[in-house]
């Protein structure tokens, strides 16, 4: 393992804080006196070091409310982590994940899902029954298709830059929170983008630079005028 002083000194800080902060320490096992608190650890960062996987006594630590394992060599998620059910923010970010736990849905007050740069080819269906998410970011992966039937999703921002999608699925438009939807740099052609999306959504940001269609283009497609009301109506709020 790492520095184990170093490690050590973070540890009884931890137990005086709830706090624990052990990124960037050339740790690849998970260090197993933090299950003495797991009763009272509300924040834990052990981005930027070497894990290939976290034991399943994750689950016990059920006062989470923010878990960063960004910058791993994660190769799947231990169902354990969906015990958590006070996490508020999730970051699996720059690993090598290629799923998710099927159960990934139970983990209710989720806010924040980073999964940047991973190895999912495949959009996570369990992502539908997050009730509370706010932001879920997927970018950096491999995902070719969407689920046609993506109408549960309650994201308000959804980014999907960097994969090789071809096609967004008509239910986005149904989305009840949706508004910021990114997909920059995949392949999707202008047919790719549904009309209703644009006229019959509450989507007021669609970042879509890189794809097989420019902005001449896109403002000929049916639907647009209504899009760039809503656009344009979100950008004064914020002048």
């Amino acid at each position: 393992m790492g520095n184990e002083n170093s490690v050590a000194k973070h540890l009884q800080n931890a137990q005086r804080t709830g706090v624990c902060q052990l990124s960037d320490m050339n740790l690849d096992e998970f260090p197993m006196h933090l299950l003495k608190m797991s009763g009272k650890l509300r924040t834990l960062d052990i981005s930027c070091n070497k894990f290939h996987e976290l034991p399943g006594s994750i689950g016990k630590f059920l006062m989470l409310k923010s878990l960063n394992m960004n910058q791993n060599r994660l190769n799947i998620l231990c169902d354990e982590v969906c015990q958590l059910k006070k996490l508020e923010t999730l970051n699996v970010s720059q690993n090598r994940l290629i799923s998710l736990p099927r159960d990934i849905g139970k983990l209710s007050n989720l806010k924040t899902l980073s999964l940047q740069s991973n190895k999912l080819t495949s959009f996570p269906l369990g992502l539908t029954a997050l009730r509370r998410i706010d932001s879920i970011d997927l970018s950096g992966n491999s995902l070719k298709a969407l689920p046609s039937d993506l109408k549960d999703l309650q994201a308000i921002e959804l980014n999907l830059n960097q994969n090789q999608i071809s096609e967004l699925p008509e239910s986005l438009h149904l989305c009840p929170r949706l508004k910021v939807l990114r997909f920059e740099e995949n392949c999707v052609p202008l047919r790719g983008v549904p009309e209703k999306l644009l006229a019959d959504s509450k989507v007021s940001l669609l970042a879509f630079d890189g794809n097989l269609f420019d902005q001449k283009s896109f403002q000929s497609r049916p639907g647009y005028d209504a899009y760039i009301e809503r656009y344009t109506a979100t950008r004064k709020k914020f002048d």
